[in-house]
């Protein structure tokens, strides 16, 4: 039996039980391939013999066709035995036999979706549990503080009402002004329409005092101050500041989380109060402009048919809640931090969308109840 492709050859003799190939001429990888199934056919020999001693060049082309004869002996328990053969070829042979085959890849099937919702289930029950631990903690401490328990680091806590506070008010201001000046830009597209200008000091009135001015400045400082607590906090946690105060035993909420939140929830709302009044400049801006060319004093007398105390005082809640949770948030999420620079960076950007996340949380809850409240 003579089997040639390209310029390789293989050439198999039978003497009784002994089945004798000849390989010669050159094998490349390139060119079509000879096969052992080729060579051995429907024969079904005792004993194998290979000879290479006319071999002119080789790859891995060679080394493959005796793996397979290799492959198929093993198989069949058929002896075989191997003359002439480059040692280069039977050293990559054996390798080649060393490694098993790839398994098949199994085909897509549908996601498996009740991990991952298990996860998230699982962490956000331990973040919430997490969170509610810490915010018992500062009742706790608040309770201890009006019983004359704890002293109260007052200078800790001025020194970050200067930092949340008077040094926010540049940023607030413009963000307020520029939102007073967004909305009366949107509400006049509108109202012109049906002739209503002076409507727009109504509309920007409502809309800054008992949403926007707390909601600006509650997302100004929760990307300013919420942030700068969680990454001060990580930053002592990664140094083993806090386990140095619990070792004192100094409790690290009285010590460094109260401060902050006391200072928010006394800032806050005076920020708010500044924020209502850009956000009223602003929209007065755009009101005494042309077209719309509206007095001032006509501007403030259409705001006030409108606005009334109530609404300002809603504004305010909503501010001294929004610092609450700012506070807790930034402190929770620095205590939270890994010990490592990357930690104290993960835990700044999660104390901002955290804060961000429970003022918007808790604005839905406030517009539900004051409906209801009828505020």
């Amino acid at each position: 039996m003579r089997a040639t492709m390209s310029q390789a050859k293989a050439t198999a003799a039978t003497e009784g039980d002994l089945l004798t190939v000849r390989l010669g001429g050159v094998w490349r990888i390139t060119e079509q391939r000879l096969t052992w199934a080729g060579v051995i056919a429907a024969q079904a020999p005792k004993q194998i013999r290979i000879v290479a001693d006319e071999i002119e060049a080789w790859d891995s082309s060679l080394a493959l066709f005796v793996r397979e004869a290799k492959t198929w002996s093993d198989a069949h328990g058929v002896g075989l035995e191997l003359e002439g053969l480059p040692p280069g070829a039977s050293q990559l042979a054996q390798l080649m036999g060393r490694k098993s085959a790839r398994p098949p890849v199994p085909a897509a099937g549908l996601p498996d979706l009740f991990s991952p919702v298990g996860a998230a289930t699982y962490q956000f029950s331990a973040e919430v549990k997490d969170f509610s631990r810490l915010v018992g903690e500062c009742l706790f401490s608040a309770a201890r503080f009006f019983r004359g328990q704890i002293r109260f680091r007052w200078a800790d806590c001025l020194a970050e009402m200067q930092q949340c506070g008077l040094m926010a008010v540049p940023i607030v201001g413009l963000i307020s002004f520029l939102t007073g000046v967004t909305m009366a830009y949107v509400g006049a597209i509108v109202l012109r329409m049906y002739g209503g200008d002076i409507w727009i000091a109504d509309m920007v009135g409502l809309a800054v005092t008992r949403e926007m001015g707390p909601m600006m400045a509650a997302i100004v400082l929760a990307g300013r101050t919420g942030a700068a607590f969680a990454a001060t906090i990580g930053n002592m946690k990664a140094n083993d500041e806090i386990d140095a105060i619990s070792t004192l035993g100094i409790s690290p909420v009285d010590f460094l989380v109260m401060p902050r939140v006391v200072a928010l929830f006394l800032m806050m709302p005076l920020l708010a109060l500044y924020s209502n009044l850009l956000g009223l400049l602003g929209g007065l801006a755009i009101a005494a402009t042309p077209p719309m060319n509206i007095a001032p004093s006509l501007y403030f007398a259409e705001m006030k048919t409108i606005v009334d105390l109530s609404d300002v005082m809603t504004g305010l809640i909503k501010a001294a809640t929004y610092g609450i949770l700012i506070g807790i948030s930034g402190c929770w999420r620095g205590l939270q931090a890994d010990r490592s620079a990357a930690g104290v960076g993960q835990a700044a950007t999660s104390a901002v969308v955290t804060a961000i996340l429970l003022i918007v949380v808790s604005d839905s809850i406030y517009a539900v109840c004051f409906n209801i409240l009828g505020w």
